[in-house]
């Protein structure tokens, strides 16, 4: 599987070939698609199934994920076009440990997510060890506040997207301390163009969290990635766009000031102002950087690299 964005294509063409693979007329095929647990389907265009086929597929990700069996290795396969929607806190409940839940289709035929009616309304993760892949997250309400919550270990979220729809979400991916070893991948953020953002991913606390792949565009008022409240430790922040419209100007932000790990190689960031944030644009003087960390502040403009002070040979 190509790695970092050089070949982010490559992975989505592999990503085709892999459910081209697992499916045929319908039906898995083992393979690539295997499995040690129970496979479960979901559709909202199928009503009173029981989940164990495409043609009798249950009608939410929540209730398959209730069909489940902790660390057996289950997953659970989204049709396309599959459409839920979220309106209180935990309405996809991700409670069961060790599941994979993998979306099917490209583009508009990918299974969405909606969250609307409540500020608060989240699809949560409290359990460990589980995957999800090829989801597409929308903001129905205005100033959501957590709609992809992580407060459990060993999870990871790839080759999704999350777009404002309504408003602007006022952070999208929280974690709390338990999220350690949290992955992202291949993950892109939508943003509105309108302030009412403050971060993309909220980091609290955790250990060894890797966000590698990432496409970023939004209005942060505090930062793209915003490490606060309890520190990070060994984070790693590589291969990746990102694009702040807000006169922040700040891509990362540590502001509990301590925390720990990598940022870089193969950052490309675009700051809003035209003035002197190549510098500020990342803040934690507790991390170490690898270049290239490129910064642009100005349309007609090639990036600079970052000028954080060097390492020197002594």
């Amino acid at each position: 599987m190509a790695t970092g964005v050089g070949g982010a294509e490559r992975y989505y063409e592999n990503m085709d070939m892999y459910f081209a693979r697992v499916f045929s007329n319908g039906a898995e095929v083992l393979g690539t698609g295997f499995t040690t647990g129970t496979t479960f389907y979901v559709s909202s265009a199928v009503t009173g199934g029981d989940g164990r086929s495409p043609q009798a597929a249950i009608s939410t990700i929540d209730a398959a994920i209730g069909l489940c069996t902790a660390n057996k290795g289950d997953r659970i396969y989204v049709m396309p076009g599959h459409t839920e929607t979220v309106t209180a806190a935990a309405g996809v409940a991700l409670d069961v440990a060790g599941v994979t839940i993998i979306g099917l289709g490209r583009g508009s035929a990918r299974p969405t997510v909606n969250f609307t009616t409540a500020v608060g309304a989240s699809f949560a993760v409290t359990a460990a060890n589980c995957w999800v892949e090829n989801i597409l997250f929308t903001g129905g309400i205005d100033a959501l506040t957590n709609p992809i919550s992580v407060a459990a270990a060993d999870f990871a979220l790839v080759n999704c997207e999350w777009r404002d729809v309504t408003g602007q979400a006022t952070d999208v991916i929280l974690t709390t301390a338990a999220a350690d070893r949290l992955l992202v991948r291949y993950h892109r953020h939508d943003g509105a163009t309108a302030a009412g953002a403050n971060s993309a991913i909220a980091i609290v606390g955790g250990d060894r969290i890797v966000i590698d792949g990432f496409n970023i565009d939004g209005n942060f008022a505090v930062g793209c990635i915003d490490v606060r409240t309890t520190a990070t430790t060994d984070l790693e922040i590589r291969n990746g766009f990102a694009r702040t419209r807000n006169a922040a100007d700040i891509f990362l932000i540590d502001t509990v000031t301590a925390s720990t790990g990598m940022i870089g190689p193969n950052i490309s960031i675009r700051v809003n102002d035209n003035a002197a944030n190549v510098t500020e644009a990342m803040t934690g003087a507790t991390f170490v950087y690898f270049q290239n960390i490129s910064i642009v502040n100005t349309a007609g403009e090639v990036g600079l690299n970052t000028n954080i002070t060097a390492t020197v040979d002594i």
